[in-house]
């Protein structure tokens, strides 16, 4: 597992589609996952600390959640098939560890507010991350570090063909503010 932060919610000019970019705590890799616009706006107002009157659904969530005596450990980002990525939100009740199955939009929000780890299945970063090359500040997908002579299977070249949107999305927004913290969502 891969430890990652909420880096920043970027919204696209054209399909005004959302994408919460989760960035790895220990490296320059990134992972891209769209989203919907009221996750977006959960996860932006929570990391902005805007307060709000009446609790949203991430926060009548976690409400429930500790009346329940249950604390969230952490998220998990546990898979990607045909382009739709799954997470597990794991719970610790009174001793006894469960989980939950979530949106990654979902669990991400719930983790924003519990303040708890957010991880990646190393196999999700490997198919669906981005890397930024600080000298060129381009993005590359992660084919580029194999060793010489070594590529991709052809399932695997399948779905990074199908998961390229992202790295066109990357590409087109400022990687020069992705390590601004508290930004809430930005056009770009």
């Amino acid at each position: 597992m891969i430890e990652c932060k909420v880096e920043s919610i970027r919204v696209s000019l054209v399909t005004q589609a959302r994408v919460v970019i989760l960035k790895e705590i220990d490296s320059e890799r990134y992972l891209p996952i769209w989203i919907g616009p009221y996750e977006a706006d959960s996860i932006a107002l929570e990391l902005q600390e805007v307060p709000v009157q009446r609790p949203f659904t991430h926060d009548l969530l976690r409400n429930i959640v500790s009346e329940l005596g249950a604390t969230v450990t952490h998220v998990f980002i546990n898979d990607l098939r045909d382009d739709t990525f799954f997470a597990r939100i794991v719970l610790d009740v009174r001793g006894r560890h469960a989980e939950v199955d979530s949106r990654p939009s979902d669990a991400i929000a719930l983790a924003v507010r519990t303040k708890c780890p957010i991880y990646v299945e190393e196999m999700v970063i490997e198919r669906a991350g981005v890397t930024v090359s600080l000298d060129a500040e381009t993005v590359r997908d992660d084919d580029d570090d194999l060793p010489d002579g070594e590529s991709l299977s052809q399932s695997e070249r399948i779905d990074e063909d199908r998961l390229s949107v992202f790295r066109d999305f990357i590409n087109s927004i400022d990687m020069d503010d992705l390590g601004k913290s508290g930004e809430g969502p930005k056009k770009g």
